[in-house]
C-alpha cells in the first residue's frame, strides 16, 4: 500500500503552482509559434510576438506570465489503495500548497481571491481557497492536474441547455463573438457536452487540462465524432477572423478540446470555457516516493521570436499630452507611452463613484490624465513593479461616462473591446481608449520605471498607483471619433478569409 505524506503533497502543489506561473506548456508555445509564422494581420502578429517574447522572459526570469495569477483549480484523483500520513484533509492540503506558493518571497504571486462574493468581497490575501475536485479511482497513486485560471477568460464561460436536435456548432459560433477579446485570444476552447448542467461545465473545465494536439489531429484526420467536432469548430471559429487580442487575424483558437458524458434523452447540455494566452496547467503523480519532480523545459524549444517596438510607433509624452494631440490618432496605430500614468480598476472605480455621489473630493486629480486598468503583481528585488498587464476594460464601462464627464480624464488603457455606450461616450468627450497586450504582463512591466501608491492602499493590487513609464507599447483601440479597431479588424479579416485568399496559410495554423 502506498503512503502519501502530507508535506510531500503540500509541497508538490506549491511547486506546481510556482512552475506554471512562469512556464507555459511547451505544446501551447509550439502551437502559438506556428500561428505566428502563419499570421498575416500585422496587428495580430505583433500581439503574438509580444506574448511569445513575454513567455521566454518569464521562463528565464521566473516571474509570472500574467499579472492575473489566477484562481487555482485542482483535479485530484486518489487511488483507493492509497494510505495518507496526514492531519489535514485533501482540500486543506491543496489550500496550504496554494498559500505557500502564492506567498513565496522570491516570486510572490498576486492574491486575487475574495470571500463574501455577494457582499464585502474582502481579499483573502493568499489566493485561497482553491476550487478542488476530488475523485476516488482504482490504484495506489495520487494524480493531480492543476491550473491557475485567469478571471478574464473564466468570465467568458457559457452554459446552454440545447434541445437534442439543436446544432452544437451553431451555438458555439453564436457565442464566441459575444465573448469579445477579454479572454485574450489566441487560446484554447474547452467544451463539455452532456451529463447535467453542472457536469457539462465541469467537463469543459477538465478538458482544458489536456495537451494541445490540433496540429497532429489535422495531419492524421478524425477517427470519431468528437474529433470531427473539434476540427469543425476549430476551422469555423478561426474563420470568424477575431484574431489575436480581437484585433482581427487568422488565429483565434489554437485548439479545441471536448469531453462528453451520457445525458438525459430530453437534454443536450453544452458548456464552453476558454483558456487565455496565459495557459497555465500541469499534471503530476505521487507514488509515495517524495515530492513531485517537475522538469524545467528546454528554452531552445521556444520559437525564435524577439519582439521589439516598431520604428513606425508614435512616441507620446503623457506629461504634456493634450486633447488636441489625441485627435490625430488612428484606430490600430501603435504608440509608445512615456511619463506619468495613473492606474485603477473595479474597486477603485466603485469607490470613486461613491465619493463623487457624496460630494467628496477625490484623493487623485484625473484631469488631463490617462488611467491604466491594471492590478499588478508585487515587485521583487529591484523591480519597480511586478508583471502588470492590462485587465478587461469592459468591466469599467459602467464608470466611463462618470470618469470622462466628472473627473476630466483624458484617456484609458486596458484590454479588449468597449461597449457601444462607452464608445459613444469616448466620441462625445473626444477621448481615446488604448490597449496593451493581454498575456504580455512581464514585458509590459519592463516599461514601468517607478510605481507609487497614491490612494486606496487598502485595496491592495486594486489601489490607485502612479506609474512612471518609458516606451510602454499600446495600440489605439477606439479613436476620438468612436471608431473601434475591435469592430473593424475582425470584420475585415472575416471577409478576407471568406474570400479564400488565405486558405493555404490558414491551414498551417
Amino acid at each position: 500500500m502506498t503512503t502519501i505524506h502530507q508535506e510531500d503533497f503540500i509541497q508538490s502543489i506549491a511547486d506546481a503552482l510556482q512552475y506554471i506561473s512562469y512556464y507555459h506548456p511547451l505544446d501551447y508555445i509550439q502551437a502559438l509559434g506556428r500561428a505566428y509564422e502563419a499570421e498575416q494581420s500585422p496587428a495580430a502578429k505583433d500581439a503574438i510576438a509580444q506574448i511569445l517574447t513575454n513567455s521566454r522572459m518569464c521562463a528565464e526570469g521566473k516571474r509570472p506570465l500574467c499579472q492575473d495569477t489566477g484562481i487555482v483549480v485542482a483535479f485530484v484523483k486518489v487511488g483507493m489503495q492509497v494510505k495518507w500520513d496526514a492531519t489535514l484533509n485533501v482540500e486543506q492540503m491543496v489550500n496550504e500548497g496554494v498559500r505557500r506558493a502564492y506567498l513565496l518571497p522570491e516570486n510572490k504571486l498576486r492574491a486575487s481571491i475574495v470571500n463574501d462574493p455577494a457582499g464585502k468581497r474582502a481579499n483573502t490575501k493568499d489566493n485561497t481557497p482553491a476550487v478542488v475536485h476530488i475523485s476516488l479511482v482504482v490504484g495506489d497513486k495520487v494524480e493531480v492536474s492543476i491550473a491557475a485560471k485567469g478571471g478574464g477568460s473564466e468570465n467568458k464561460a457559457k452554459l446552454t441547455m440545447l434541445n437534442p436536435n439543436d446544432s452544437i456548432v451553431d451555438w458555439i459560433l453564436e457565442v464566441v463573438p459575444q465573448m469579445g477579446a477579454g479572454w485574450c485570444p489566441p487560446g484554447m476552447l474547452g467544451i463539455g457536452i452532456g451529463g447535467s448542467a453542472e457536469k457539462a461545465v465541469l467537463l469543459a473545465k477538465e478538458s482544458l487540462m489536456a495537451p494541445m494536439d490540433m496540429h497532429e489531429l489535422k495531419a492524421r484526420g478524425a477517427s470519431n465524432r468528437i474529433e470531427e467536432l473539434r476540427l469543425e469548430i476549430f476551422e469555423k471559429v478561426n474563420n470568424l477572423g477575431i484574431g489575436a487580442q480581437g484585433l482581427g487575424g487568422l488565429a483565434t483558437v489554437l485548439d479545441v478540446k471536448i469531453l462528453d458524458y451520457p445525458t438525459h434523452a430530453a437534454s443536450l447540455p453544452v458548456a464552453i470555457i476558454p483558456n487565455c494566452a496565459a495557459t497555465r496547467h500541469v499534471h503530476f503523480e505521487l507514488d509515495g516516493g517524495g515530492v513531485a519532480v517537475l522538469e524545467a523545459p528546454n528554452l531552445d524549444a521556444w520559437p525564435n521570436v524577439h519582439w521589439a517596438p516598431s520604428e513606425a510607433s508614435l512616441r507620446v509624452n503623457l506629461d504634456t499630452i493634450t486633447k488636441a494631440h489625441i485627435q490625430t490618432w488612428q484606430p490600430g496605430q501603435t504608440l509608445l507611452l512615456s511619463g506619468k500614468l495613473l492606474t485603477g480598476r473595479d474597486a477603485a472605480h466603485k469607490r470613486i463613484a461613491t465619493m463623487l455621489a457624496a460630494g467628496e473630493k477625490l484623493p487623485v486629480d484625473f484631469n488631463n490624465r490617462f488611467i491604466y486598468y491594471v492590478g499588478p503583481v508585487d515587485a521583487v528585488g529591484d523591480e519597480a513593479v511586478g508583471p502588470a498587464g492590462p485587465t478587461t476594460a469592459t468591466r469599467m464601462d459602467g464608470f466611463t461616462e462618470m470618469m470622462l464627464g466628472q473627473t476630466g480624464l483624458l484617456g484609458m488603457v486596458g484590454k479588449a473591446e468597449r461597449g457601444d455606450e462607452t464608445i459613444a461616450s469616448i466620441a462625445s468627450y473626444q477621448s481615446v481608449y488604448l490597449t496593451a497586450v493581454g498575456g504580455a504582463a512581464y514585458l509590459v512591466s519592463k516599461a514601468i520605471k517607478k510605481a507609487e501608491v497614491l490612494a486606496f492602499a487598502d485595496l491592495g493590487m486594486e489601489a490607485i498607483y502612479e506609474f512612471t513609464v518609458q516606451d510602454m507599447p499600446v495600440t489605439v483601440a477606439v479613436d476620438s471619433k468612436g471608431v473601434s479597431v475591435h469592430g473593424i479588424g475582425p470584420a475585415e479579416w472575416k471577409e478576407k478569409i471568406a474570400r479564400q485568399s488565405f486558405v493555404e496559410i490558414h491551414a498551417v495554423i
